[in-house]
């Protein structure tokens, strides 16, 4: 099969490196999924009160609006995508962020937004 033909402003160096500097299929994936899960207003809610502290789903649910039941289901996809992580203590059980990671993601997404708004 021959190559594609490039215009002259293609540098076929560059474009190579570039080629090479792009992650896996299966990382690409992740990425997507994480984007989508804080692309839910809700998820981003719940990612932006464990930004701030560790809470339990009660806390969340009244910090958000919504049900317990409704912001249950919103964790059980942010904890399968390893945005936040369980801690149970006696009956009840306490979310937080997974890493720093996660929270460094969310400072900046939400400086991004905030500096947009000037």
């Amino acid at each position: 099969m021959k190559p594609p033909a490039y215009p002259a402003c293609v540098d076929k160096a560059a474009l190579e490196a570039v080629r090479g500097a792009m992650p896996s299929a299966q990382v690409l994936d992740t990425m997507a999924l994480w984007l989508e899960a804080m692309g839910d207003r809700t998820r981003l809610q719940v990612l932006l009160a464990l930004l701030e502290r560790e809470c339990c789903v009660h806390e969340l649910a009244a910090i958000v609006g919504l049900s317990v039941s409704a912001v249950s289901h919103q964790l059980r996809r942010l904890r399968d995508l390893r945005l936040v992580r369980a801690r149970r203590q006696g009956r009840l059980v306490y979310y937080r962020l997974d890493d720093a990671h996660v929270s460094s993601i969310l400072r900046l997404l939400r400086a991004h937004a905030e500096e947009e708004m000037i």
